[in-house]
């Protein structure tokens, strides 16, 4: 009976370090200066970075002849490991504002500030907005509210999900245009602005 084919997730490729490089010649580059060594045999680049006490790395194996920095290999990959992590923890990230039916017009525009701080950013854009009580009886008045926050917007990103009621919320989610498209319409914030994802999603049954 044949056995099962499992697909492997394909792994980055290993960084080749000191003696495990393999091309003849390399293209060398202080890593602490950024001073262009020229290009060397690799035992003479090895030797070199013997002398500084550091280790060769290969940066640009592709390259003709392959590019090599002369660093310390476990911060040169500490450094690396901590811009991956950045750039996840960057991309495709939601930030969350929310509005309220009766909100007034102070309030409505630190929050647009917000939203065009969090596309200005590249940062995608959920747009909530939480009826309470009895204010479900006029959904207009919402979907009224979320509009102006569509057009208000424009100039900032593009609409991914269009307004749409879920339980007793109206939700809207926008992508940030590319960044020369990018105008803004409000003054910018003086200060971080708030994801409001965080805040709770209270209904008070008594409020209209």
């Amino acid at each position: 009976m044949p056995r099962p084919v499992f697909s492997r997730t394909p792994q980055p490729p290993a960084i080749r370090v000191n003696h495990r490089i393999r091309a003849r010649e390399v293209r060398v580059i202080n890593g602490a200066t950024s001073e262009q060594l020229g290009v060397m045999k690799l035992p003479d680049a090895l030797r070199k970075a013997e002398e500084l006490g550091l280790d060769l790395v290969e940066v640009a194996p592709n390259a003709n002849p392959p590019v090599c920095r002369i660093v310390n290999f476990g911060k040169y990959r500490y450094e690396l490991a901590k811009q991956e992590k950045d750039k996840k923890s960057h991309a495709g990230k939601v930030k969350e504002v929310k509005f309220r039916v009766n909100i007034d017009n102070h309030d409505y525009l630190t929050k647009i500030r917000h939203a065009e701080e969090f596309l200005d950013k590249g940062n995608k854009l959920k747009v909530q907005l939480q009826f309470r009580g009895r204010q479900m009886a006029h959904q207009e008045l919402g979907m009224a509210v979320v509009l102006r926050v569509k057009e208000d917007l424009a100039t900032m990103g593009n609409v991914d999900m269009e307004p749409k009621l879920v339980g007793r919320a109206i939700n809207m989610v926008m992508s940030p245009l590319p960044a020369n498209k990018r105008k803004r319409r409000f003054k910018p914030m003086d200060i971080e602005p708030e994801d409001d994802s965080a805040l709770p999603d209270e209904l008070d049954e008594n409020e209209e």
